[in-house]
């Protein structure tokens, strides 16, 4: 890896293009360099695990509204169209429009993959996009990984080095310009045009964190498709001759000097050399249970802590519970927000699921996490619950921030201590949930499998599983025509009557 130095420069400077960051990660996206066995073979799991939480999520109401205004939009000029997942591959639409429908469904249920250090990241939300426009132009699985490869590169790449959420802006700033650059890869662009789709993406996709704060609204699962549907139409003006503002990141009036750091601010972006194998991808890793990352840890240890001492899942019998974990956990899902709404029993699901405090209560007593359960209202609501979770909260600890932000092993548990009205001290620790690479059971093929089968036969039947499972599987060898069939059909039944009318 190479580090590429960013700061910000007055316009008299007149910065050149080749020491900008957005042409530095064109000249990323332009690499032809072969993608490495163990990426690709991450990327057909990853494809799986987009899939899997997709069809749980297809037949809620925002990805039901994203699917309904992308199929108002035929397929544009120029391709075939893209497909809608829940879908029929027949139907397709313009593949911004498939990219913003799928990509509101991959985010809907909070379940996909995950990368975390300066920032916050879903690099699978890159997928939408880029087999989007794959679909639509004809391409094959081989260009579809290999686009897939840059754009996880770069989100990652990004996420490592420049922190938005510090600044209260929201991570998708990361996502628009990795998309736009993944497409590029995707469709063999020349440098200089992704160099101006990134900085088109980029400018159009700096919105405030107010989506992940306070009372959480579904706009958190249409963001990440609406930065894709961004990096698509960004994508085809700069293939048209159209310009960015630039330079983007490094300008006077530009993201670091008026949104991040300020113009003092250095950043060290690491970026692969020329020639260099993509694989940022293997440094993510996806979840077990339907709920922010930052929770899954909390979910493990609860479900071994409850077998082990059962009273703790009994609010007569504690007195207090008190989670000791990184300055990012307790900031963002911990009591350290500062929002009662993460105490709310009428909370929205988006809430409850950055609500640390309401996850470590349930996975206490039912020693379990479900995607639709345990978000239930008559679950937020039940008194003993609701006693539980008003007695846990969470405090920073120095030590576990240093090791959220470890570069080379990163932790994302804590230490949890449950005082008991007895008069006894239960105390336990966790570092990784069970799923990451470096936990007890780490995910793999045959995990993801079997996630995308349990969370979509009950939506899709197990012929269309198995079909799609066939097709995902074969990816990089995948044909044009096979791509194209690369999305699933609901049963019958499981996609909801037409909801209220829009303009569309």
């Amino acid at each position: 890896m190479r580090i590429h130095e960013v700061r910000a420069h007055r316009s008299e400077d007149q910065l050149p293009r080749e020491q900008q960051l957005a042409w530095a990660m064109a000249q990323v996206a332009a690499d032809e360099v072969a993608v490495t066995a163990d990426v690709e073979e991450m990327i057909v799991n990853r494809v799986i695990d987009n899939a899997a939480v997709a069809a749980a999520a297809i037949g809620r109401s925002a990805p039901s509204t994203a699917r309904a205004q992308a199929t108002a939009h035929g397929p544009s000029s120029g391709g075939i169209g893209a497909t809608v997942m829940g879908l029929p591959a027949t139907q397709r639409t313009s593949p911004e429009w498939a990219a913003w429908a799928n990509g509101a469904a991959v985010r809907e249920l909070d379940f996909h993959d995950t990368y975390l250090a300066a920032e916050y990241s879903h690099p699978g939300d890159n997928i939408p996009p880029v087999l989007a426009v794959a679909q639509h132009c004809g391409r094959d699985g081989a260009d579809l990984v290999r686009g897939l490869a840059t754009g996880y590169e770069l989100q990652i790449d990004l996420v490592k080095a420049i922190s938005l959420h510090k600044h209260k802006i929201d991570h998708v700033a990361h996502l628009g310009p990795s998309a736009a650059a993944g497409i590029g890869t995707l469709l063999g662009l020349p440098a200089d045009t992704i160099y101006q789709a990134i900085g088109q993406a980029l400018h159009t996709t700096t919105a405030t964190r107010q989506s992940r704060k306070g009372e959480i609204s579904s706009w958190k699962a249409f963001a990440p498709g609406f930065a894709g549907k961004v990096a698509v139409e960004a994508v085809d003006r700069a293939m048209r001759g159209e310009g960015s503002p630039s330079p983007i990141y490094e300008g006077e009036d530009g993201v670091i000097a008026w949104l991040l750091d300020g113009p003092d601010a250095r950043y060290e972006v690491p970026l692969p050399e020329p020639g260099e194998a993509k694989q940022a991808i293997l440094d993510s890793y996806t979840k077990e249970h339907s709920a922010e990352y930052q929770a899954q840890a909390w979910i493990d240890l609860a479900r071994s802590l409850r077998a082990d001492h059962p009273q703790v899942a009994d609010p007569q019998a504690v007195e207090s519970i008190v989670v000791h974990t990184s300055h990012h956990t307790h900031y963002v899902i911990g009591s350290g927000a500062g929002d009662p709404q993460k105490y709310d029993p009428q909370a929205s699901r988006e809430t409850l699921d950055h609500s640390l405090p309401y996850i470590l209560a349930v996975a206490l007593q039912d020693g379990r996490w479900h995607h639709v359960d345990s978000y239930a209202r008559e679950r937020a609501t039940r008194p003993d619950t609701v006693a539980l979770w008003r007695s846990i909260s969470t405090v920073e600890s120095d030590d576990w921030t240093q090791r959220y932000l470890r570069a080379d092993t990163p932790s994302y548990g804590g230490r949890v201590v449950v005082q008991l009205r007895v008069g006894e001290t239960i105390e336990r620790e966790i570092a990784l949930a069970d799923a990451h690479p470096g936990g007890a059971r780490p995910f793999a093929r045959p995990q993801y499998v079997q996630k995308f089968r349990t969370l979509a036969e009950p939506v899709l039947g197990e012929a269309e599983v198995e079909r799609f499972l066939d097709i995902a599987q074969r990816l990089p060898e995948l044909t044009a025509t096979e791509l194209a069939q690369l999305t699933f059909v609901a049963a019958p039944g499981q996609l909801p009557e037409k909801g209220l009318p829009g303009m569309f």
